[in-house]
């Protein structure tokens, strides 16, 4: 599903060169819980976001479900974005003017998804992630682990077939994040392959396979 050749990953400023990633090879199949484990620094982010089509490898081979994204333009890469990929991350990104529901369906409104249906897909998930008495509740009303979970909904509005998660817990106590972490191994369950970047090594044992990044290489 996801494979990765000898990415490289290269940042120029200053008249300095940073190498973030080194030689990296990578495959991740169809239904796995991956966890992508390394202190700050060892490029473990910027590997998910190449995966995410958030960046791009400074060269080296990214084929998702068959395709070599490296020939893709803009365009199509943020169709596979909103079609394919979910995203969360440690800082959640939402609306904090508009309320749970209307954060939850903003994906499906970029796909052109009508108003009826949005409002059908949002409520199943508030009502699956037991969340339905937040509906109507302003994001800035909420706590971190509501937030985090209303997050989560929105990157699977759009049904994805891979769910990217970075540090999900970071900003969360530890009730809220094992909350956090009990909803992404549900998700999995049902087959969602979860690609999840962590520097907590307790974290990391949710995964079916951990991978360790240190110095932007795959230590083992």
């Amino acid at each position: 599903m996801i494979s990765l050749k000898q990415i490289e990953k290269t940042y120029y400023g200053q008249g300095v060169e940073t190498r973030v990633l080194k030689n990296l090879e990578l495959t991740i199949q169809r239904g796995e819980f991956v966890c992508i484990y390394g202190s700050s620094g060892s490029g473990k982010s910027t590997l998910l976001n190449i995966i995410g089509l958030l960046d791009e490898a400074t060269s080296g081979t990214y084929e998702l479900d068959g395709v070599d994204v490296n020939v893709l333009g803009e365009r199509e890469k943020a169709r596979i974005r909103n079609q394919k990929l979910g995203f969360v991350f440690q800082a959640y990104h939402l609306i904090p003017e508009l309320s749970a529901l209307e954060n939850i369906v903003l994906p499906l409104g970029y796909a052109g998804v009508n108003g009826a249906e949005r409002k059908r897909v949002g409520n199943r998930l508030l009502e699956e992630f037991e969340m339905a008495e937040l509906k109507n509740k302003y994001i800035s009303q909420m706590s971190g682990g509501e937030q985090q979970r209303i997050a989560i909904m929105r990157a699977m509005a759009n049904q994805p077939k891979i769910l990217l998660a970075d540090e999900p817990t970071g900003n969360l106590d530890s009730e809220n994040s094992e909350i956090v972490m009990g909803l992404l191994r549900r998700l999995n369950q049902r087959g969602t392959t979860v690609v999840m970047v962590t520097h907590d090594t307790a974290l990391a044992q949710y995964g079916s396979r951990v991978i360790h990044v240190e110095d932007g290489r795959i230590a083992q």
